[in-house]
Parts: structure tokens; C-alpha cells; sequence
């Protein structure tokens, strides 16, 4: 089979089908500027990001695991979804069995269908929020009553007391994203997996799914 051939097979069955499962990964993003896991810049110059990315490191070093995910936030609020951001938006707002599981944690699939939602006039339906296999950046979670938040503030890492803590608790936040050692959440995973065994389609987006 030729590529081209490939291609009609794959609009042909998109076209066809309704119930379809979107897998995405950081290939999805590269077009956006989101920098990969293991980009050449960054604090991970001189520390590896499975020595930042643990449940260990927060609890040894929050201050210098908060001050790396400051950094990639703040590099990844100036990026903007990309067209294969807003086609996958454009599917999932208009099919209602269409869904996005993603193992990024950049938000743009949900700027997208926002962004996609503002311009139709119609608030985005709860079938069409993204499955976020590994969490968000732009979420924080709690350590001690497990609290979760959405939160795009810069982040004061000059003391421990400077940083986000719980307004419930007020023991610290740390980001809401799956680090190294700590599995999936369980109920994210669940409907993934409900949604991969009723897919006619699935369409793999930017990962080897390893």
C-alpha cells in the first residue's frame, strides 16, 4: 500500500465511523513549540528530568522541583494550538463519540476546543474535555487532602513558605502530573480504556504509544 493509498484509507474510515478514540503525544505539540521531556535547555542542563519528575525529588528539593516546572510552565503559556490542536477540537465538539486521550500535559487540547467553542457560540459539551493521561501543568495538587486546582500563577520559589500551599489544609501543592514511580489515575485510565474497547476508529497522534 502507497501513502496515498494509506491516507484515503484513513479519511475514508474517519468518515465513516462515529465512535473514534484520538491517542496524543508530545509529537502532537512539537508544531506548537512546546519543548520535549528531554529538550536541550532548561534546569534539566545539569539535572536529569527523572531526578526532577518523582515523588523522592519533591520531598527532598521542593524548592528546585517547583523552580523546573515554573520554567516549563511559563515556556509553554506562550505557546498556541496547532491545526491538528483544532481539527481534533473541531471533531470532538461536534461528534459527541469522539474522544482525546493525550499523554501531554501542555493544555492545548483544551485551549483548542475553547478557543474552537468561542467561535461556534456554544459551550463545549463534557464529552468534548480531553482525557490527560498524565495530568496537567496547569493544575496543582494537594499533598496532604489531595485537593486539585486549576492554576496558571507564576510560582515564588525563593523559600519553601513562598510556595502554592492548600487553602484548605495549607500543607503544599505540587503539580497535578504523573511523575515517575506514581501510576495513572485510576478513573482517567478507565475511561480511556472504555473508550478504546467501544472505538470503531483510534487515531495514534504524535507517539509510539510505548
Amino acid at each position: 500500500m502507497t501513502r496515498d493509498e494509506g491516507l484515503r484509507m484513513a479519511r475514508d474510515l474517519l468518515r465513516s465511523r462515529r465512535t473514534i478514540l484520538v491517542l496524543t503525544g508530545a509529537g502532537g505539540s512539537a508544531e506548537s513549540g512546546v519543548p520535549t521531556f528531554r529538550g536541550p535547555d532548561g534546569l534539566w542542563k545539569t539535572h536529569r528530568p527523572e531526578q526532577l519528575a518523582t515523588p523522592e525529588a519533591f520531598r527532598g528539593n521542593p524548592l528546585l522541583v517547583w523552580e523546573w516546572y515554573n520554567w516549563r510552565r511559563n515556556v509553554v503559556a506562550t505557546c498556541e494550538p496547532n491545526p491538528a490542536h483544532r481539527a481534533l477540537a473541531h471533531l470532538t465538539l461536534f461528534n459527541s463519540e469522539a474522544q482525546i486521550a493525550t499523554q501531554n500535559v501542555d493544555g492545548l487540547h483544551l485551549s483548542a476546543i475553547e478557543e474552537a467553542s468561542e467561535i461556534a457560540e456554544i459551550e463545549p459539551p463534557l464529552s468534548a474535555m480531553p482525557l490527560e493521561l498524565h495530568g496537567s501543568l496547569f493544575r496543582v495538587r494537594c499533598t496532604g487532602c489531595n485537593m486539585k486546582t486549576d492554576h496558571r500563577d507564576a510560582v515564588d520559589v525563593t523559600s519553601i513558605p513562598a510556595l502554592p500551599h492548600c487553602q484548605e489544609c495549607g500543607t503544599l501543592l505540587r503539580p497535578d502530573v504523573v511523575w515517575f514511580g506514581e501510576p495513572l489515575n485510576p478513573h482517567t485510565l478507565d475511561e480511556a480504556m472504555t473508550h478504546a474497547r467501544t472505538a470503531e476508529v483510534c487515531l495514534v497522534v504524535g507517539t509510539s504509544s510505548v
